[in-house]
């Protein structure tokens, strides 16, 4: 076509008016002119829209979790979306979408004519700059994808589409102002990564609401209906803050800013939040919460509600930091053979891991991590695995012989057993440094994990009365009444073995965890209170005490170590390691006065991890890492004063026996005993029986 004929052509449409407008621009696509083009759509699972193409009808929104201290930690629905009025907004978030996608928007009826004829023109000339969709045909487009079909760009379907579009567009822009237009496609608009409207772009992508978004951060968002993909700050920070810089220069030139005022915005870094915009990375949390509400019969998922938590951000940041690394560290370790995480390429197969941690007074989950990696496998391994706790079930063992009597001074030789099975197999268990260390009390025992002695203990008291422990401590999970039980041969959830130890942590007192404190809906009413949980006691606080004793010398000399040196000293730690026989799944489960935690390393497929993987090397320094972050902002409390009715006395660490003068100093320790278990000669003469108070035998 020559440009005289081009001329003729605009000439002849100006003179048809609006209904030639849509003939031609019938032709407009016949010669292959595509509406504006958006490189990537919404996703195919957004919900279908009902009413007529004209119609702006209520959006879809999602349902925001909150984390303790009132930030957000996540964003549950099919289109994470919360609409905002548009008189909320500082005027230029507006018109910065005006300037790039419809600069002639408060000019046109909804469809715009000279887009359409410069579209022509420039295809006519070679110059294909795009198509010419307003603003309001994009609108009717996204809102009403059962009705027109923004994907159809080209044939008979593609005419068709367009010419309904355009027609529908006319229709809106009759019933409701360009205010309502413009609000509804703010609200609208995809955004990338399942975030639609300008609120859930600005908290994703700036950490803050849209009504707080700043010149340069509204030309951002402004610059992804293009192309989410291609313009993804994250992916593509280059060619994002190309495209941001030259819509401030579009608002300059059209008039909304100054040029001066472009230039500053210009100058300004992208300034991406870390984490989505969330406070800290919680999408196992997050997943959990989801599926607890919707167990209580709140959708959810459907959204518009508001969900506040037990999270601690800032302890859930400690606890993903220090499991990546800590699994990173592992994964370079001389040795390791496996897939590394880096090297996975979409399989699962690499090294997971897990943290929970809890508040022993009220059960809140404080950070909850379910994998290295929520987005490559979200299966969440702290809640839904099942696992072999090894070594770390032994104080549950040692709880219910101290129940039965038992004194913390007893001995008990770590020797070789041969126990015969029903089914007629001879089970031989021994530990890791393949040596039995002969007689030891049973502190001694726990202390440095014998296992001989832990099988022992079990079956003198009967498993079936240490898993009836294991159940009023809050372990669901059946524990098998075999010998091998006693040292974790049981699989449970790692989320029930950190309830066990809030009773450790809480003189004999269990509490169940709570993730949810409540949600509301949307326009404020309360649909849902979950009150803090009361600690229920099942165990006598003695017992609890004497446990947690012990365990702090696991930290202080045995195989906590390298938990304890990663924390500050002024904070008391107690804990115990946890290994199986096969270095299939290393733990840590350890408590402050405030805080149980446990974590586990493990592979999905259960495999060893290394010949030499154990709890102590490999999951207590990611205890003591995430511990020691912690700590170092934060004061932790002592433990409470010791229950009325124990006893202490001075014993030498090798015999169990009654330190004497003889004893070397590094030998004597103080054990403590329930009224009626200390040493005959104590008991022989009740005026040497000490009281609470300072540490000092009485005459």
């Amino acid at each position: 076509m020559s440009l005289r004929s081009s001329q003729w052509w605009t000439m002849g449409v100006r003179a048809m008016g609006v209904r030639a407008m849509l003939v031609g621009t019938v032709t407009l696509a016949a010669i292959g002119i595509a509406p504006a083009a958006r490189a990537q759509q919404a996703p195919a699972s957004a919900p279908v829209a009902t009413g007529e193409p004209w119609q702006i009808i209520p959006l879809a929104q999602s349902s925001l979790v909150f984390a303790r201290d009132g930030s957000l930690v996540g964003e549950i629905g099919r289109e994470q979306r919360t609409s905002v009025s548009l008189r909320t907004l500082p005027t230029y978030v507006g018109q910065a979408f005006v300037a790039v996608e419809d600069q002639r928007f408060y000019e046109h009826n909804g469809v715009d004519l000279r887009g359409v004829l410069g579209a022509i023109k420039g295809k006519v000339m070679g110059d294909n700059r795009g198509g010419a969709s307003t603003i309001t045909q994009q609108l009717v487009g996204y809102m009403h994808p059962d009705v027109i079909d923004r994907r159809e760009v080209s044939g008979v379907s593609g005419l068709s589409r367009k010419l309904h579009e355009q027609e529908a567009a006319l229709e809106m822009e009759r019933h409701y102002s360009k205010e309502q237009i413009l609000e509804a496609y703010l609200n609208q608009i995809y955004l990338g990564h399942s975030w639609y409207g300008v609120d859930a772009g600005a908290r994703h992508y700036f950490g803050r609401p849209a009504s707080q978004l700043t010149l340069s951060q509204a030309a951002m968002l402004a610059g992804l209906p293009k192309s989410q993909t291609l313009y993804d700050p994250s992916r593509h920070p280059d060619r994002a803050l190309a495209r941001r810089n030259l819509i401030l220069g579009m608002m300059a030139t059209q008039g909304y800013i100054t040029q001066s005022r472009a230039a500053e915005a210009s100058a300004e870094p992208l300034g991406i939040a870390p984490n989505d915009g969330m406070s800290a990375s919680a999408g196992y949390f997050v997943d959990a919460v989801r599926q607890q509400a919707e167990r209580a019969g709140i959708p959810v998922s459907a959204g518009g509600y508001r969900i506040y938590t037990t999270l601690d951000p800032e302890l859930q940041r400690d606890a993903v930091a220090a499991l990546v690394s800590g699994t990173t560290r592992v994964e370079a370790q001389p040795g390791y053979h496996h897939v590394t995480q880096a090297q996975a390429n979409g399989s699962t197969d690499y090294l997971q891991g897990a943290v929970v941690v809890m508040d022993p007074q009220t059960g809140d989950v404080r950070a909850l991590v379910g994998g290295r990696n929520h987005a490559l496998a979200p299966y969440d391994r702290a809640l839904d695995a099942f696992r072999q706790p090894g070594s770390s079930v032994k104080p549950i063992v040692y709880a219910a012989a101290l129940t039965q009597g038992v004194p913390a001074n007893a001995i008990v030789p770590d020797t070789a057993l041969a126990i015969t099975l029903p089914s007629g197999d001879v089970y031989r268990p021994r530990d890791d440094d393949d040596r039995f260390l002969g007689d030891m009390t049973i502190r001694e025992a726990l202390i440095h994990s014998r296992n001989s002695v832990a099988i022992q203990l079990g079956m003198s008291l009967g498993m079936d009365s240490v898993a009836a422990l294991a159940q009023r401590l809050g372990i669901r999970s059946p524990m098998l009444p075999v010998p091998s039980s006693a040292i974790g041969a049981s699989d449970l959830h790692p989320i029930e073995i950190v309830t066990a130890y809030t009773a450790f942590a809480n003189d004999g007192a269990v509490v169940q965890p709570r993730f949810i404190t409540r949600v509301d809906q949307t326009a404020g009413r309360t649909v849902m209170t979950v009150p803090q949980n009361s600690p229920q006691q099942v165990l006598d606080p003695r017992v609890a005490y004497i446990i947690r004793n012990i365990l702090t010398d696991v930290a202080d000399r045995g195989t906590g170590v390298p938990a304890r040196a990663l924390v500050p000293p002024n904070v008391p730690v107690a804990g115990k390691t946890g290994t199986t026989n096969d270095n299939a799944d290393v733990w840590f489960v350890g408590m402050t006065p405030g805080l149980v935690a446990a974590v586990w390393l493990g592979f999905d497929r259960r495999q060893m991890i290394l010949p030499s993987a154990f709890g102590g090397g490999l999951a207590a320094p990611i205890w003591g890492q995430m511990m020691g972050r912690y700590y170092a902002n934060h004061t932790a409390p002592s433990w409470g004063p010791p229950p009325d009715g124990l006893t202490y006395a001075t014993l030498d660490r090798a015999s169990g026996q009654l330190a004497t003068p003889a004893t070397p100093p590094d030998q004597r320790y103080t054990e403590f005993f329930l009224a009626g278990t200390q040493p005959e000669a104590l008991r022989a003469n009740p005026w040497a029986v000490p009281q609470w108070g300072p540490l000092i035998l009485r005459p």
